[in-house]
């Protein structure tokens, strides 16, 4: 369909998507908002009957897809808030082919940063296997890793991998750096070591992933490099799960080279009941809590709240991602 402009009328029909934790009530004012919240995870032909006549949808970062296929079954839909500025499982081409305005919000990096070294100190110091011996009625066993003086390689220097480096310095590891497109000023700002990728896995102690997740980067830690760690090694991903190779990670696991991974993004999401790492030895396995802090939360959500009443009183859009949501009168199809 080509779009055409439109005068916007007030948003009838507005639907929240995946609060899984109830956070969206009381992290924003939705007052005059015609905002249902839907808690439970929706897809396919449920998901399209559900939003069949909502005219805008707030979407809490990538929880729900929503290609082309789907925008294509929605008529009355005129707006979509994503949380954040970025959703890769959102089609925005799409959007924007039915003139379908989309904008983002603010967001914090510290959260994820502030989990990573939770992970790294957890699976470091081996925290849930000793805390289960001791609830047993046993003593300590084995001896986990002392950060200072490690060596700590870091995929990805974004705002959440600095961040990481940052605190990583304060506990005197080296720095080691990578990612396909890391330049030698990136890594020197964040007072790390520029390597290769062989080298960033052959010479860490912990490899924390933070890179993006696109064609050139799914499956990108497969069984080489998981082979050339260190044995007794350790990997955290707080970024995307398809980077890491999930039977690869399994067989390393199992096979007792890698000294144990934290994981906190899955795919598919919510994980299945079925999914084998949920068997594999020494993991540390948390439900993508990377964003969620209650901070962010409220971030996220007066952005979308700000967007749907600027949408209302036909003013600008804020943080708009398409040129949709740059048109101050709006479009229709």
């Amino acid at each position: 369909m080509t779009p055409h402009r439109a005068v916007r009328h007030p948003l009838r029909r507005i639907v929240l998507l995946d609060d899984f934790g109830d956070a969206a009530p009381g992290a924003a004012d939705w007052s005059g908002l015609p905002v249902e919240i839907l808690r439970e995870p929706l897809a396919g032909d449920a998901l399209a009957a559900r939003l069949a006549d909502a005219e805008a949808v707030i979407l809490i970062r990538e929880r729900s897809a929503f290609p082309a296929a789907l925008v294509e079954r929605l008529p009355a839909l005129r707006l979509v808030v994503t949380a954040g500025m970025r959703n890769r499982v959102l089609d925005i081409e799409a959007c924007t082919a039915r003139g379908i305005a989309v904008c983002g919000t603010d967001s914090l990096a510290s959260p994820t940063v502030e989990l990573t070294w939770g992970l790294i100190l957890a699976l470091a110091r081996q925290i849930p296997w000793q805390e289960s011996r001791l609830r047993r009625g046993e003593w300590q066993s084995g001896t986990g890793l002392g950060l200072e003086g490690a060596t700590l390689g870091i995929a990805g220097l974004g705002r959440i991998g600095a961040g990481v480096a940052a605190i990583g310095r304060a506990f005197g590891l080296r720095l080691l750096a990578w990612s396909p497109n890391m330049t030698a000023a990136a890594a020197a700002a964040a007072e790390a070591t520029l390597t290769d990728k062989a080298g960033l896995f052959r010479g860490a102690d912990i490899v924390s992933l933070h890179l993006g997740l696109g064609p050139s980067t799914r499956g990108i830690v497969g069984a080489a490099e998981l082979a050339a760690m260190r044995r007794g090694a350790l990997l955290v991903n707080t970024a995307r799960g398809p980077l890491v190779d999930r039977p690869a990670l399994i067989a390393a696991l199992e096979s007792g080279h890698l000294g144990g991974a934290a994981i906190d993004t899955h795919e598919p999401e919510p994980m299945t009941a079925e999914d084998p790492i949920r068997r594999a030895p020494r993991t540390i396995l948390t439900p993508h809590l990377g964003y969620v802090t209650a901070q962010n939360f409220r971030r996220y959500f007066e952005g979308a709240a700000d967007c749907l009443r600027a949408w209302n009183a036909g003013a600008p859009l804020p943080r708009p991602l398409n040129d949709a949501a740059r048109d101050p009168q709006g479009t229709t199809p």
